[in-house]
């Protein structure tokens, strides 16, 4: 059995939980979906989606990593995926990147009589209030959650229906809501950020904690909110100051400019 995940985070709980022999199956995709463009996430060597993640990863922070063999390795293992023998299991929750995994895994066992399950850890609610990606849920806890569904054909075409609309969609950002993805240029976050910015000098990780904690739909990462305040200093509309001396952006303050 194959066992995905989304990330890092939800590793040392499915391990918990599936037993160490099982998680010889399992396989963590890195990539989050909800941002960037998809236009070649499934064509090798991934080219524009690798430049957008070296877009977002800051210039400080070495060293940098090159994004292209992973997201190559996974368009490649997914596309494979159908002519496997070993049946799929999808871990998810709330995550706008974990509902786009497994609408991706969908597509990819479209028209694969492999069986396909799912194991659902979320409240279906994306909102910052009560959306729960698996990540989140300690790893003791985990097991409690460990009901797997059988993905029928029915429910596995409408997913897969999904990702290829999300893809020859190509939004800058997607967010998940009522069980569907919506797609968005940068303009609504840009705006929560520039909000919560002041005339007066505050600290910039002060200001991205406010975007990261408030926004519905998707998880913003810190690197993300740090690249959009990047490109927002670079057109003009607010001021950078200090050292990054922590990820990149510990040690800098922001105002409007």
């Amino acid at each position: 059995m194959w066992h995905l995940v989304c990330g890092d985070m939800a590793v040392e709980g499915v391990i918990r939980v599936i037993g160490d022999a099982a998680a010889r199956g399992l396989r963590v995709l890195r990539d989050d979906l909800a941002v960037g463009s998809l236009a070649d996430v499934e064509r090798p060597p991934c080219t524009g989606r690798a430049q957008f993640w070296l877009d977002v990863w800051p210039d400080t922070v070495t060293p940098r990593p090159d994004f292209a063999p992973g997201l190559s390795a996974d368009a490649d293992w997914l596309a494979g995926l159908a002519s496997q023998s070993q049946p799929v299991t999808v871990w998810h929750g709330d995550s706008c990147s974990e509902q786009l995994l497994l609408a991706r895994v969908a597509a990819a066992l479209a028209h694969s009589e492999l069986p396909f399950w799912e194991v659902p850890c979320g409240t279906g609610d994306s909102s910052v209030r009560k959306r729960r990606a698996v990540g989140m849920i300690e790893p003791e806890a985990l097991g409690a959650y460990y009901l797997p569904r059988l993905v029928d054909a029915e429910r596995k075409q409408r997913l897969a229906a999904q990702w290829r609309a999300a893809v020859t969609a190509n939004a800058a950002i997607r967010r998940w809501r009522d069980g569907d993805f919506q797609g968005e240029d940068h303009s609504t976050v840009d705006a929560v950020l520039l909000a919560a910015c002041t005339p007066e000098w505050q600290p910039l990780p002060r200001v991205m904690a406010e975007v990261m904690a408030g926004c519905d739909g998707f998880f913003v990462t810190d690197f993300f909110a740090f690249w959009r305040a990047r490109e927002l200093a670079a057109r003009g509309c607010v001021e950078l100051a200090g050292h990054g001396w922590q990820h990149g952006y510990g040690g800098l303050s922001v105002r409007l400019t």
